[in-house]
């Protein structure tokens, strides 16, 4: 694949629309001239799309950066956060949190990536500790007996189901991608 413009984790722009370059390989058929196959990923909605290298010429690469911003607090459907550099104050949409918006921190400091100036999202770890404030006594719980869970609340005032032994004032791990138990943290 000589000389073929694109590298995986580059920004390119493509009718209207900023992508990522996920991944690429060339097909070759017969004799004709091979096509380049391009996996995209939206970087608005996240959304998976599929080009050919043809479809993206000219290639316009997109520049972003990462900046280190703290988390200060939600204003309406806005959060709202300090750039660690330049102090500035910058909003950021609840959609662009992408649901996450429970697991930010007052004070905390998050990556947050920088479109052209604007923020346009912000980087959460897929797994964060937290500490259970309250949960259900046994009675209340459900499933089958292998996996038999119960509600907590945590300390950021998320709702999940844990198992039995997870008792208040334990500090647990959780998916933020699906607001889930994903086990106790023992560090």
């Amino acid at each position: 694949m000589a000389n073929i413009p694109l590298q995986r984790g580059m920004w390119l722009r493509h009718e209207n629309h900023v992508y990522q370059v996920m991944d690429f390989n060339e097909h070759h058929t017969g004799k004709q001239r091979p096509t380049v196959h391009v996996a995209l990923r939206d970087i608005r909605d996240g959304r998976p799309v599929d080009r050919t290298l043809d479809d993206l010429l000219p290639i316009e690469e997109v520049e972003h950066e990462t900046r280190q911003m703290q988390y200060l607090y939600a204003r309406g459907d806005c959060h709202v956060f300090m750039d660690s550099e330049t102090f500035e104050e910058r909003d950021i949409e609840r959609g662009q949190l992408q649901g996450r918006e429970a697991f930010l921190n007052e004070g905390g400091e998050y990556r947050v990536v920088v479109l052209e100036g604007k923020p346009l999202s912000v980087e959460i770890d897929d797994i964060v500790s937290l500490r259970v404030d309250i949960t259900a006594p046994p009675e209340h719980s459900v499933g089958a007996a292998s996996n038999i869970t119960k509600e907590a609340i945590l300390e950021n005032k998320l709702e999940i189901r844990v198992p039995l032994f997870i008792k208040s004032g334990d500090v647990i791990r959780v998916d933020t991608r699906t607001k889930s138990y994903a086990g106790k943290d023992h560090g």
